[in-house]
């Protein structure tokens, strides 16, 4: 029986309301638990984009900004963050200050289904670890294509699972007993046992491809790192 709910309203507020309350962790936290993957995973998803200097970017769900910052290190573009959490946006644009890059991104709270933007605003859209707390998956890649431009590229950059069964096995151990201890200790506690739920409640790879296909993208892909613990969807408008 599920501990928590993992879709719609109720979910979406849960969310909102649990980064709010971890966001002065988060980033030393996801460091901790990935064992710094998390850097290795930001990057591989930059390699995927194929951006090109003077692109306008959308990183939803986007923390304190790190996906934004990971594009700036490589790239000449404009990016927007968006997130849900207000507190994740303040530390996003204190960060932002903080390395010099205040000229080339604007932070802002939003709702990822229901984006405050025109229609083809955008030359590449991205959702890194997000995309699994959304409320209405259908929802939010319809509005993901409506701002994307024509030939935009959406990447959902998310946590799997993996699939060797040797691999999967240590993962599922780490993931639901050593990580919820460790975040009880050091954060949120119950932030760290809808982890690995929400991953586990998580459509399957092939299943988020054909939800992507049905929302109006032409053609979606993806491709896995590290075993399989995190992959990245890859939607072409």
């Amino acid at each position: 029986m599920p501990e928590f709910t993992h879709t719609g309203n109720k979910k979406k507020q849960y969310v909102q309301e649990m980064f709010e309350e971890v966001s002065h962790k988060y980033d030393f936290m996801n460091h901790l638990l990935s064992f710094g993957l998390d850097y290795y995973w930001r990057k591989k998803l930059v390699q995927y984009s194929e951006v090109n200097s003077g692109h306008k970017i959308l990183d939803v769900a986007t923390g304190t900004g790190d996906v934004a910052f990971a594009f700036l290190k490589k790239h000449d573009v404009e990016i927007i963050g968006l997130d849900y959490a207000f507190n994740m946006v303040k530390i996003a644009k204190f960060k932002a200050e903080k390395f010099g890059h205040s000229d080339k991104t604007l932070f802002v709270q939003g709702d990822g289904e229901l984006l405050p933007f025109p229609n083809d605003s955008f030359d590449r859209l991205t959702i890194s670890f997000g995309f699994r707390n959304i409320g209405h998956y259908d929802t939010a890649l319809k509005e993901f294509k409506r701002v994307l431009k024509p030939g935009g590229q959406l990447l959902i950059l998310e946590f799997s699972e993996p699939k060797s069964k040797i691999f999967n096995g240590l993962y599922q151990f780490y993931f639901k007993h050593i990580l919820p201890r460790l975040g009880a200790l050091l954060s949120r506690a119950d932030a760290y046992r809808y982890l690995p739920e929400s991953v586990e409640h998580f459509p399957p790879r092939d299943e988020v491809c054909h939800l992507m296909i049905d929302s109006g993208f032409e053609k979606a892909e993806y491709y896995d790192f590290t075993f399989g613990v995190c992959s990245i969807f890859v939607g072409y408008n």
